[in-house]
């Protein structure tokens, strides 16, 4: 299932730690080469539920290898160490569900959940809990210098926290803040549900705005200069910025690109909501064979794009030139240009390096899209209109739905935007699961719904 979170681990040299929608945590070691690749080498488990989030605990005189820290939709947080799949211990103390966990020096642990708070954790024990935002914390990272911690949330907004108290707000983005990575001890990055990335000094200033991504942007990572970076989001992109640019784009077969983590030899891993890990290299001698090359490509190509999804910005799909095109080179890498091939409609990207335009999807519901049904729910075009009735004789809520969204997120903001009860996600979530059983991305059913009593 989904590959939720990525940590590059501090033992075994060049390894690094995955954990999923499967309620596992994976770590994973590079083979000796000639082998290329990875293999797994140990699997833990311990949380109940899906697991959302990981990061590393640095090693000490107790745990020379480090310990790796977990936090799961089960509201816990398991804390492991290599030589053992049960946890170490659990902590035990957030609302709901954990999704974001950082750690910091003298094993001080720092988690986010949807239960609007921050905890602060050190030998076992909470230490403090941060309470201000007023939804869910999605993003959490301890700076470098001493004592403060950023939290991202919901809210849309940023806190910077010192000793406990909140020290500062930052407003700017539009939509859910949902990653933080560090630039330095004084300056960070976030990105949003607004699809940007925003680069800021502690001292509040927004320096500079991102814009390359065309959805949500779920996280980040920054290059060892300190400068460059990469972002991952629901529009199927892994993008790599140097110098402030987007310069290049890369495609996945999967709709949410989840997690990012930067290796220490340079490589980028990708964790995505097909259950797959991506390695992405520079290194001429780590590239995959010229078949595993072409597998992925092929994949890439069959991929079906829902122009809803709003993956390849606004388009008008009246109006697509044909194939000629493509004999046409592009201006820009990632750049992205839509095809008419008869009744069928193809998306290409311009690739710099290999100088040629790669078919990355064919768009569905493209060339026929005034005929597709959806249901308009204030304003906006969704595949399903749920209409739920949470309390017997109470009002009934609607909740609008895209078949690529995720069940769970949808859950969650549904309960969020109508004030209920978070102990609902599960019966929501399944709900939604249950009545778009089988459909692919395409024409609406109509809305309808049983009770969630």
């Amino acid at each position: 299932m989904d590959v939720r979170g990525l940590a590059a681990a501090v033992f075994p040299e060049g390894a690094f730690v995955s954990v999923s929608r499967d309620r596992t945590g994976r770590v994973w070691v590079p083979n000796c080469s000639p082998d290329k690749g990875f293999t797994e080498m140990h699997c833990m488990s311990g949380h109940s539920n899906f697991v959302s989030c990981v990061c590393v605990i640095a090693p000490n005189e107790t745990y020379p290898r480090g310990l790796i820290a977990t936090g799961g939709n089960d509201n816990n947080i398991c804390v492991f160490t290599l030589d053992q799949p049960q946890p170490l211990y659990t902590l035990q103390g957030h609302k709901n569900t954990v999704c974001t966990l950082s750690s910091g020096k003298f094993g001080t642990l720092l988690s986010g959940s949807w239960d609007t708070t921050a905890k602060i954790w050190l030998n076992e024990k909470c230490m403090m809990t941060l309470q201000g935002h007023t939804a869910a914390v999605w993003a959490v990272i301890i700076l470098p210098e001493q004592g403060l911690m950023l939290s991202g949330s919901a809210d849309k907004t940023i806190k910077l926290w010192k000793a406990g108290r909140c020290e500062r707000t930052f407003t700017g983005h539009e939509d859910c803040v949902r990653g933080l990575a560090v630039i330095s001890s004084t300056e960070f990055f976030s990105c949003s549900n607004d699809t940007s990335i925003r680069r800021w000094l502690v001292t509040g200033e927004c320096v500079q705005v991102y814009y390359s991504h065309t959805n949500y942007i779920y996280s980040l990572a920054v290059f060892p200069n300190s400068q460059d970076f990469i972002s991952t989001g629901e529009d199927r992109s892994l993008r790599i910025w140097r110098k402030g640019e987007c310069c290049q784009t890369i495609r996945l077969p999967a709709q949410s690109v989840w997690c990012c983590c930067l290796l220490p030899n340079g490589d980028i891993a990708v964790g995505a909501s097909d259950g797959i890990i991506r390695i992405f290299t520079e290194a001429e001698d780590r590239m995959a064979s010229v078949e595993d090359l072409q597998a992925f490509e092929d994949e890439l190509s069959k991929a079906t794009i829902d122009p809803k999804t709003g993956d390849l910005g606004d388009i008008k799909l009246e109006d697509l030139p044909g194939r000629e095109h493509l004999n046409e080179p592009g201006n820009r890498d990632g750049q992205t240009r839509l095809i008419k091939d008869g009744q069928k409609v193809e998306a290409y990207q311009w690739s710099i390096s290999d100088g040629r335009w790669m078919k990355i999807g064919d768009v569905v519901g493209g060339s026929n899209q005034q005929t597709s049904k959806s249901v308009v729910y204030e304003g906006k075009e969704y595949d399903y209109v749920f209409t739920i009735d949470v309390n017997e004789g109470g009002p009934s809520m609607k909740l609008p739905y895209n078949v690529s969204d995720d069940p769970w997120l949808a859950a969650h903001n549904f309960l969020q935007k109508n004030d209920l009860s978070p102990m609902f996600l599960d019966q929501v979530a399944n709900f939604i699961i249950e009545n778009t059983k089988g459909h692919v991305v395409g024409p609406a059913q109509p809305s309808g719904g049983d009770p969630l009593t």
